[in-house]
Order: structure tokens, then sequence, then C-alpha cells
């Protein structure tokens, strides 16, 4: 029986995971939860899942769900709040596998705890990995902790790598759908509104990450994740556009030969992977192949999406670079969904950002968190700059 601590269990990772639990109750039980601000349907999960502890975002929000539990029968449930109640969820006693899928580096310093503490880790927050991605991964080995990915084209890649040893991988193709502006020209970008960069072709997901996806800044972060849990060098992991998003990634071996990954397009099958490797059990997630009828592919244009670039470019340059990149663009893309800057704005931020970020390799989580705040500072006043000058071209 695996018992999960499942970070960030109101997004949609959160929610797939808990359809998985719910799918094999033999196999797997929630024993603590935490989330953000969705304090109404964290509620709703405790009533269903009787979890021993919660963690929420804020004092005042913990406050609140206590009294909700008592009023309801379920007072025994321990309510953390803030990155202390994540840390405390993730190292809990009763938990043996950790489910990380908090967006953004919030869920970071729980996920180093988690793997410090010898917790198995299925990874879907890829900013762990993009911002201390070595100290994780360091961490990991030292103490034999299986560091598992949930992203659907990590997972796909890990799938693919049971086909070969690692020293004959020659190259790993990451798949990217391409956006919903693939085909647009670059002579319109200017003018992509938040509605239309929402509009995802294939997946439905957050707004960040939604954005993300449309700049490929999300692609970008895939290739640093995937650098760091595969330990291969930037010049070893590519990008191929493939718009139909059936093949999910794949892996090259020295002969020749070339592994993919097939499946349904539903995060439930790379959760479940994650949660019962080495093993594979029976589900009904299928995929049909006589509706299979074409596969394309095409290389990214990184003068039409500079985001990608910028993403090899912090990998290769190491050190706190990586870290920036992240941290701009969440402030960058926060800044686009709220129409302070426009779609083009968003990788001028990231590029300002990372030109004056050190390559010094941080040493611990608190320096990355010190670095993280120093690139965040530095994006709100590059978002402030471009809004000034907007004001004044009026």
């Amino acid at each position: 029986m695996k018992n999960l601590a499942i970070l960030g269990s109101t997004g949609s990772i959160g929610v797939s995971t808990l359809a998985v639990v719910g799918a094999y109750p033999d196999r797997f039980q929630v024993a603590t939860l935490a989330a953000g601000g969705n304090v109404d349907a964290l509620f709703e999960q405790c009533l269903k899942w009787h979890p021993k502890m919660v963690s929420v975002a804020t004092e005042a929000d913990a406050e609140s769900l206590r009294k909700r539990l008592k009023e309801n029968g379920l007072g025994e449930i321990e309510v953390g709040f803030g990155t202390a109640g994540s840390v405390a969820v993730a190292i809990h006693p009763a938990v043996n596998f950790v489910v990380s899928a908090i967006v953004g580096v919030a869920g970071l310093e729980a996920t180093y705890e988690a793997v410090c503490a010898g917790k198995g880790i299925g990874l879907a927050n890829k900013e762990c990995l993009v911002a201390a991605g070595d100290l994780i991964t360091e961490e990991a080995a030292r103490r034999g902790v299986a560091l598992l990915p949930i992203d659907s084209e990590h997972n796909a890649v890990h799938q693919c790598l049971r086909g070969g040893r690692m020293q004959e991988v020659e190259k790993i193709w990451l798949t990217a759908s391409g956006g919903p502006f693939r085909n647009t020209p670059a002579s319109e970008f200017a003018g992509i509104t938040v509605e239309r960069a929402l509009n995802h072709p294939t997946w439905k997901m957050g707004r960040r990450i939604t954005i993300d996806s449309a700049t490929l800044m999300n692609k970008g972060f895939e290739v640093i994740e995937a650098c760091r849990l595969f330990h291969l060098p930037p010049a070893q992991v590519d990008v191929i556009i493939h718009p139909q998003s059936t093949i999910h990634s794949l892996v090259e071996y020295n002969d020749g030969s070339i592994l993919a990954q097939i499946s349904v397009t539903d995060m439930r099958l790379p959760i479940l992977y994650a949660l019962t490797f080495p093993d594979r059990i029976g589900s009904d997630l299928r995929f049909d192949l006589k509706q299979l009828q074409r596969l394309d592919f095409q290389n990214p244009d990184l003068g039409k999406f500079p985001c990608l670039r910028l993403a090899y470019e912090a990998v290769e340059a190491g050190g706190a670079k990586t870290i920036a990149l992240n941290s701009a663009d969440e402030i960058a893309v926060a800044a686009f969904l709220e129409g302070q800057i426009g779609f083009l704005d968003i990788p001028r931020v990231v590029e300002c950002v990372l030109e004056v970020t050190s390559t010094l390799r941080p040493a611990s989580i608190a320096e990355v968190v010190a670095y993280d705040a120093e690139a965040r500072e530095e994006a709100r006043r590059q978002v402030a700059n471009i809004c000034t000058r907007a004001v004044a071209s009026r």
C-alpha cells in the first residue's frame, strides 16, 4: 500500500491523482494533502478522503478550515499553512510517497525535504528541477530515493529508457504540440490577446502553464528538467513540434533505433505509471490505433519563440540562470494575464533578468530561494519599465 502526500491536491494533477487513488483503493491511500487558497475544494477532499493532515496557503485559511472540519466531525485532521505546512504534509510519518504538483517554486522546499526524508517522489512540478535540480537529484542519489516523472513528456522518456542503457542513448526528443500559435505569423504576435493565448489546442491546464505553452517556455523548462532528471547535456535533449500530441516523447539510441511512447492524452496514465513503477497494472486508458491517421513533425522556430532559446542558454550557462528563468517568467506571465504587458514582452522581461543574473551555483535551498527573490524583484522592475514606456508613448 502506498500512502500518499499530494502537494497541490486541488489542482489538475492533484485531482487526477485522487481519481487514480479512487480507482485502485487496494493499492493507494491518501495520507496528507496540501493545497493553496482553494479551501472549499480541500474541505470536500477532506470529507471524502479523511487525510491525517492538510495544509493551506495562509493562517487565516487554516483557522477557517479547522473550524469547518471540527463542525463536521473531522477535528482530528491536523491543519497547517504556508511553506512549513507543506513541508509537514510531505514528511509526515504516515507518508511513503509524495506527488509533487504545486505549480512554481512554492513546492520546492516541501519536495526537497521529502527527498531528505527518504520519501519516493512523483514529480509533476517541473520548477523544482528547473530551480534546484542539482540539489534535488544529488540528494535523491545519496538517499536512494526514486524521482519518477509525472509530466507526460518525461514520463514517456522514462518508459522509453527501459529499452536500453543510458550509455547507449544518443538523444532525447521532447515533443511539443506547438501551442495555439504554431502557424501564426510572427508579424501577428504583438497583437496576441490573453484570450487567444489561453486557448490551447490539446491540453486543459492552469493559466500560467497555458501561457508558457503558447510561448514554448514550458518546453524550455522541460528541456532543463530532462537534462537534470536524466543527467544529459542540453545538446542531447531536442524539442520537436508534433501537433497531434500522439507521441509523448522519443529516445534515440546509438544504433539508430528510436523508441516512442504513445498513449491517450490523459494525465491519469503517467500518474498511474509513477505510482506503480517498476510494475505496470491494468487500466482502461486505451489508445485506439485505428484513429491514428498521420504523424507530423517539424523543428521549432526559435525566432518566433525566443523563450525556448532562452531556456537552452540558461541551462548551458548554469548557476542561478535557470532559477531566474523560472522566476522572471512567472512574473512576466502574471503581468501579461493582468493586461500590463504584451505577449512579446514576456521573453523581453526574461532576457533582461537573465542578463544580470549570476552563474554561481546555489549551495542550498535557502540560496535558491534568495536567488528566486532577487530575480522576481528585477522582473517586476522590468515590467514597471515597460508600463512606464507604454504610458509615455500614448
